[in-house]
């Protein structure tokens, strides 16, 4: 890595978005500090909020949670991740983070390779099985 690729995020230099499902900050990428095949983010979801089923279709991910908890989705299976727990995420898999509880939910989501070929994420949440999935499960509504 050359001396002029920025290898050090401080608070000041996070780039912060808000999605229709969270309020992102971008920590790493190609353009913020030359990550040549890792991206991060740090997003945060409101309490009732998600980030519905997805994938992937070219990438990995893990998502590590960092405060509060998720209702978190992988295929046809889900677990509660408390802070300091994860998951792994492969390349392809359907999954969603859904808040249901009283407090924000805040996590690190690390995708590689960095460049994916597109699309980069496709929405299925609209599609069967996943449109219904939670309901058939007893979990509770959230937007």
């Amino acid at each position: 890595m050359s001396d002029s690729i920025k290898r050090f995020m401080q608070a000041a230099d996070v780039k912060k978005e808000q999605d229709p499902w969270a309020t992102v900050e971008w920590l790493s990428n190609k353009e913020l500090v030359g990550a040549e095949e890792l991206l991060m983010v740090r997003a945060t979801i409101a309490a009732g909020r998600s980030h519905p089923f997805h994938t992937h279709p070219t990438r990995e991910e893990i998502i590590y949670v960092v405060s509060g908890q998720a209702e978190q989705w992988v295929e046809d299976e889900y677990r509660i991740l408390k802070a300091g727990e994860m998951v792994l995420v492969p390349q392809g898999d359907v999954h969603g983070t859904y808040n249901p509880f009283d407090e924000d939910v805040t996590f690190l989501a690390i995708l590689s390779p960095l460049d994916g070929s597109e699309p980069n994420i496709v929405d299925v949440s609209e599609q069967e099985p996943w449109k219904s999935l939670r309901e058939k499960q007893n979990r509770p509504p959230v937007e």
